[in-house]
């Protein structure tokens, strides 16, 4: 087995066109560390519907030039196979370590396997991106990205011709052309001959994002504004000059792209501690709002002010935000489907239906939400809003943001706020109240052994009301593909569901909450608050004992 790891590492080294990983891979060779050698190469790096995300570093089960180089050509493979084989492949990457190389190494690998290959002029947020593929007429698209990953990271997400990301069968015949690459010595690569665009998409997208305004809403709102050291700033604060919004004050310590995330434990704005930096800033100047983007900016986290929560700011869960914009589209008379994921709140249906408009529910992910026929907006909880399908089918968190500082601005013009807004929302839909319970592993067993033990003792109650339904996502329905996931209905004082799934992109387990509490008044809602908040402690800790973590 030592000797295996040793020989399998010998090879490796001899291919990987990296120096950096090339002296990693020979320092831990002559320190004779089996252990970290065998963690290399215990395996390969998964290539599925989020494409590729892992940690930087050398060998298989790493983010790599060797790793992106296969995968590149196993795309270059699969699109020859569709008989698209001399179409264009737009390339964009964010500002992490190694995105500039693995960018350039996909051009070099389109354009030797015949294909055309654009690369976008610099670091740029990933919905710059998905808008090009369509925008351009492209074949396929890459996005180099981590999202809001830690430092260490990177990521390669792969996106078809529709400006979708890819789902089954796609991932399969993609991952199947990869492995079939016996060495990247037999990949062709091409010293140019591919295009690096100028700004001229990054105008056609700026120009674009007009179109989610109304023609003349007030534009007053006051914005603190985070880029959590990614690449949002240049491109968010360009939109809102267009729009005539005023200048967003920018946390400057987290203003520009640094790979490092220095002032952050986890560059992601859900994270505990993230926004520290916005909040004091907001502290500073007393905006209306404040807003963040993740690092490769397709989401859009908001905060408001709160003089009960420590600080004076409190963020908003995403499906708060999704259920905002849902109102604020009714109230713009959108028409289309609204469509949320199963683990979103179920408050936006109530507000399609409402409306008269149709609502539909998809499986975790934008690769499925921008799939809906008809889509007019699609959101996630995880901070994800499409409020522009025809321009950008996927998560967007510079439109978003546009879309919350013009409801902000008309709330304003009314003496309200969207604290008030959601209020009004709770007194007419009911209290939609959202948690999740989320557990970061090291030992991935423990994420199957969780699911596995809900899965053979399935809970009969939770927090005190019955599970009328439990669903096996596996077994998939009419309406959902299979996945890896539980889902449970309860009943009782009050209606509740859970859904229970692996993380596609983290090492996490994540169980999604959420209790429904009728609310007769706003009076009313101190009280339905606070058993809201009673039963989803409860729902966390019930099931927490269910799954046995």
């Amino acid at each position: 087995m030592q000797h295996d790891v040793i020989t399998r590492a010998r090879a490796w080294l001899a291919e990987d066109p990296d120096p950096e990983t090339r002296a990693e891979l020979a320092a831990l060779l002559d320190a004779g560390d089996l252990d970290a050698l065998g963690e290399r190469f215990a395996g390969t790096l998964q290539f599925g519907t989020a494409g590729l995300r892992g940690e930087l570093g050398a060998g298989p089960m790493r983010m790599n030039r060797v790793v992106v180089i296969r995968a590149a050509a196993g795309l270059a493979a699969y699109l020859k196979a569709k008989g698209r084989g001399d179409g264009l492949v737009v390339v964009g990457y964010d500002a992490r370590h190694k995105s500039a190389d693995f960018a350039r190494d996909t051009a070099a690998v389109m354009t030797a396997a015949g294909l055309r290959a654009a690369v976008l002029p610099r670091p740029l947020p990933t919905p710059v991106l998905a808008f090009a593929i369509r925008h351009l007429g492209a074949v396929a698209g890459v996005e180099v990205t981590a999202s809001h990953n830690p430092p260490r990271d990177n990521g390669y997400k792969v996106y078809l011709g529709d400006g979708s990301q890819i789902v089954p069968p796609a991932d399969r015949e993609i991952a199947d052309a990869i492995d079939a690459i016996a060495s990247i010595d037999d990949v062709p690569r091409a010293d140019k001959g591919w295009r690096t665009l100028g700004d001229e998409v990054l105008r056609a997208y700026l120009e674009r994002t007009d179109a989610v305004l109304s023609p003349h809403s007030p534009r007053t709102a006051r914005v603190v504004y985070t880029a959590m050291h990614g690449v949002g700033r240049e491109v968010l604060t360009a939109a809102f000059a267009r729009a005539g919004f005023p200048p967003p004050a920018l946390v400057a310590e987290q203003a520009d792209p640094d790979p490092e995330f220095p002032t952050v434990a986890f560059p992601n704005p859900e994270e505990p501690g993230a926004m520290d930096l916005a909040f004091e800033a907001a502290r500073a100047v007393a905006p209306d709002v404040v807003i963040a983007n993740d690092p490769d900016a397709d989401r859009c986290a908001v905060a408001v002010p709160d003089a009960s929560a420590e600080g004076g700011w409190r963020m908003l869960r995403g499906d708060e935000v999704g259920a905002l914009l849902a109102a604020h589209l009714v109230r713009k008379d959108a028409s289309g489907v609204f469509a949320a994921s199963i683990v979103s709140s179920s408050l936006l249906g109530r507000i399609a239906a409402a409306a008269g408009l149709p609502h539909e529910e998809t499986l975790t992910g934008f690769k499925w939400i921008a799939r809906v026929e008809g889509l007019r907006y699609g959101y996630e909880e995880a901070l994800g809003y499409c409020v522009d399908p025809g321009g950008v089918r996927d998560k967007d968190g510079i439109t978003a943001a546009l879309l919350v500082t013009e409801l902000v601005s008309e709330l304003k013009e009314q003496g309200r706020t969207l604290t008030d807004l959601l209020d009004e929302l709770a007194v007419e839909h009911g209290l939609h109240a959202t948690d999740q319970l989320s557990v970061r592993v090291e030992d991935l067993t423990v994420i199957a052994d969780a699911m596995r033990t809900l899965r053979e003792h399935p809970p009969e109650s939770l927090a005190g009301l019955r599970v009328v339904s439990a669903e096996d996502l596996t077994e998939g329905s009419a309406k959902l593909p299979p996945t890896d996931g539980l889902r449970y209905h309860l009943d009782g004082e009050y209606t509740a569901r859970v859904i229970v799934r692996p993380s596609g992109t983290e090492p996490k387990l994540k169980c999604y909450l959420e209790v429904v509490v009728p609310v007769p008044s706003a009076p009313a809602l101190p009280a339905a608050r606070d058993a809201a908040g009673v039963v989803l402690a409860a729902l966390k800790r019930d099931l927490s004992v269910a799954a046995g973590l």
